[in-house]
């Protein structure tokens, strides 16, 4: 709690990438980071300037083609001019066409988008909000699975290891590095730009002072990957540039290593773990007659054999651990390098120990690496969805281009529905999606695009009807995560802009005008709401007999601390502990190096156990170079990309793309330059910038920067692709699945060239408000 607040009037709030005061002043917002957090994220500078953007959007407002033509498939452009509603007005005649759909469709014609984090609040989570309502008052809707970020790792860990949270979340902490590793192996890295941001708001970052403290106590980081920066300054890593896309390889060659040399741990892999023989004949070359060795890893991937076969002795010479980031699995055969690096730790012996195994994605969001709470977090209800049908989230495209296709999923073959009408609040595909040339024409497919937004992103632009949301400063929340220790009365900082509500009042609306008004709201106000999410976590602490104000006393003290349950390893820890009373949730009880089960379902793309399968997709003389568009240092996703620090970070308001000196040299570019990065999906402008902290033969540019289609919102042609002259790396990533087990998304890395940009470059206007607006 702040002692003493930065202005008289400031208010406590949170955001996901962290805890802080804030003082609205009538112009802007002063932002005031927690104290007690100490590394506070920079992102928190988005705030500022955003509340009165001119990106905000300030009424309802309907696209001047549907609105003069009527529902159905239309070229949608970015560009396209909108006509202000009032919210009758526009509240009528969405509730009219809500009812079409459902009633001549049914609910399995409605697709309900949303990601999810548009807010920390547990109450303004437009994901629960959007789904409640749409089973409510529409009878269900076709839901999205998994996710962008661990699309692949979402599917194959519950066959091999258990649930993902407890691989992922409920593993090996901060504190247990601090005191017990002598060496962590991160595949892809740890960056702190990514564990600066968590679901449900985050107090303290630990993970800058938590590396800093296992360095100096001599723990090794070493960072495999082409970023030298993936691990902060703190952790002294050492780093082994590795071809993109080539971790599977070096895995299997240090497990080779480790067999040949019988260093594995037989006693854990007959006692924990099951198929070890099919995997060891592979890696023996029995199978196809090219042993994984390291001299073969190292025509691969670049890393120097006798590195790789160090590493793996070192792997068993003290307590280690081997991470794996999200970043590996965005990418084809995704699923390999999260086996892969399984399969090695399990012949390390050292999974379930302090500090040691395996930890799929620490430091890959603020939730990973912490203790949970003890007690349970405010969670806004769904309700149940009756609707059967269902996409891998990456599948979007896929889905509204081909309705009644069918597709592998995890086993299944399942058929793509026949979607009429798109209703999204809280996210933005034109970030997390590929290929946007293919997303922009799969918008033109249904017969109504809903967005609810707080500013003109892409998604709104495509849309039909357009609601203003208000943003998180604007309205009153609780703030709340399983693995964070406060919990935050998130008090409104300023007024909504312009006519803005939040989606539950507009959602009450709607519902009422659907006959399903008590249903949705159950009489409750926003403030009533809080309360009533609040009580469970209240009666759990007074069960526990620690501080359990009343919602009052909370509401009026702003936080309170929750008890956190004591590091004890989780799910596998106790599996170490007594595998036969605490079996792992996978087939077999056990750690599943050989899988039966994937084995049968006949993928060619995922077999029965690791292999390595390199890209179908590499540099030849039209794209000589890898592309890597991971997640932005300067936003969450695409969020407030138009704030402050976002936009303190671009050059000439572009996006910056990082190069080695010598393959800008190769192609006379300097930093600062306007450089045009492109392939056969379509090109982006950046401002370029040159770092030996990236691989030659790499560039780098982050995702997040806003689609521009130039000039004028028709830079999308069919034949030509996507054209943004913002920087956004995903007018050139490939919309295809990881592979038919998990079919997640593949926007990690790809093939591209570049080229300094001839001539004048297209002003930006990914900001600017559309015509009409």
């Amino acid at each position: 709690m702040f002692q003493s607040k930065p202005h008289p009037d400031s208010v406590l709030h949170s955001a996901h990438w962290g805890t802080f005061a804030a003082h609205w002043d009538g112009r802007d917002v002063e932002i005031t980071p927690y104290p007690g957090d100490p590394a506070p994220s920079p992102i928190l500078g988005n705030f500022r300037g955003a509340l009165r953007h001119q990106a905000r959007i300030r009424k309802p407002m309907v696209r001047k083609a549907w609105l003069d033509n009527g529902p159905g498939p239309q070229r949608r452009r970015i560009g396209d001019p909108f006509v202000e509603c009032e919210w009758d007005t526009v509240l009528d005649l969405l509730a009219g066409e809500l009812a079409r759909v459902r009633d001549g469709f049914g609910p399995q014609a409605i697709f309900g988008g949303s990601y999810g984090w548009s807010s920390a609040g547990r109450f303004h989570h437009a994901q629960s909000q959007i789904h409640r309502f749409l089973n409510v008052a529409c009878g269900g809707y076709v839901r999205s699975v998994n996710s962008y970020s661990a699309g692949a790792s979402g599917v194959i860990l519950p066959h091999i290891l258990g649930s993902f949270e407890g691989v992922s979340r409920r593993n090996v902490t901060w504190d247990q590095i601090r005191e017990h590793t002598d060496l962590v192996l991160a595949f892809g890295g740890m960056a702190v730009k990514n564990s600066m941001i968590a679901g449900g708001g985050i107090s303290r970052h630990v993970e800058p002072g938590a590396m800093l403290a296992a360095a100096r106590r001599g723990c090794r980081f070493v960072t495999v990957g082409p970023q030298r920066d993936d691990l902060p300054e703190e952790a002294a890593a050492e780093w082994l540039p590795l071809r993109p896309g080539t971790d599977v390889a070096v895995m299997l060659a240090m497990a080779h290593t480790l067999l040949a040399e019988d260093r594995h741990d037989r006693a854990f892999l007959d006692r924990y773990a099951t198929g070890f023989e099919p995997f060891a004949r592979y890696l023996r070359g029995v199978t196809d007659g090219r042993p994984k060795d390291a001299d073969w890893a190292a025509a691969i991937s670049a890393v120097p054999a006798d590195t790789i076969r160090e590493l793996a002795r070192a792997l068993v010479a003290g307590r280690s651990l081997i991470v794996v980031s999200h970043s590996l699995q965005r990418a084809e055969f995704g699923e390999q390098p999260v086996w892969a690096a399984a399969a090695l730790a399990a012949m390390v012996g050292q999974i379930g120990l302090p500090g040691g195994g395996y930890n799929y994605a620490l430091g890959t969001l603020g939730h990973t690496g912490r203790r949970n709470v003890a007690v349970p977090t405010p969670t806004l209800s769904q309700g149940r969805n009756p609707v059967e049908a269902f996409i891998p989230v990456a599948r979007i495209s896929d889905m509204l281009l081909n309705p009644g296709a069918p597709f592998d999923y995890n086993g299944r073959r399942l058929e793509y529905p026949d979607i009429r009408l798109v209703y999204w609040a809280g996210g933005n595909p034109f970030h997390h999606h590929q290929d946007l040339a293919r997303l922009h024409r799969a918008f033109d497919r249904p017969e109504t695009i809903v967005v609810h937004d707080l500013a003109w992103t892409p998604m709104a632009r495509v849309a039909d009807v357009v609601l203003p949301a208000t943003m998180t400063l604007e309205r009153d929340d609780i703030g709340a995560a399983g693995t964070d220790p406060l919990m935050v009365a998130m008090r409104r900082v300023a007024p909504a802009v312009g006519e803005a509500r939040d989606d539950y009042a507009i959602f009450s609306d709607l519902a009422e005008r659907l006959q399903a008004g008590a249903a949705f709201t159950e009489g409750r106000t926003v403030m009533e709401w809080l309360a009533h999410l609040y009580e469970p976590t209240r009666r759990a602490l007074a069960e526990l007999g620690a501080d359990a104000p009343s919602f009052e006393a909370f509401w009026e003290r702003e936080s309170i601390e929750l008890p956190q349950a004591p590091d004890d390893g989780g799910m596998l820890r106790g599996f170490r502990t007594d595998p036969e009373a605490n079996p792992l949730p996978t087939p077999s009880g056990r750690i599943e190096i050989f899988s039966e089960t994937i084995a049968g379902f006949g993928y060619d793309d995922c077999p029965g156990h690791p292999v390595w399968m390199p890209s179908t997709e590499q540099p030849d003389e039209a794209a000589p170079l890898w592309l890597i568009a991971n997640q932005p240092a300067t936003r969450l996703h695409s969020q407030l990309d138009f704030g402050g620090y976002s936009q303190s970070r671009k050059v000439g308001g572009r996006e910056v793309a990082r190069l080695h000196p010598d393959t800008a040299a190769a192609r006379g570019i300097a930093t600062g330059d306007v450089i045009r990065i492109f392939n056969a999906r379509g090109a982006c402008l950046a401002a370029a910038e040159l770092s030996d902290a990236v691989m030659p033969g790499v560039v780098h540019l982050p995702t997040g920067a806003w689609f521009d289609p130039a000039p004028g919102g028709e830079g999308v042609d069919d034949e030509a692709g996507a054209f943004c002259v913002h920087g956004n790396p995903n007018v050139l990533t490939r919309d295809v699945g990881t592979s038919r087990l998990a079919q997640g998304c593949c926007g990690q890395v790809t093939v591209v060239e570049c080229e300094k940009y001839a001539g004048e470059a297209p002003a930006v206007r990914a900001h600017v408000p559309p015509v009409g607006a």
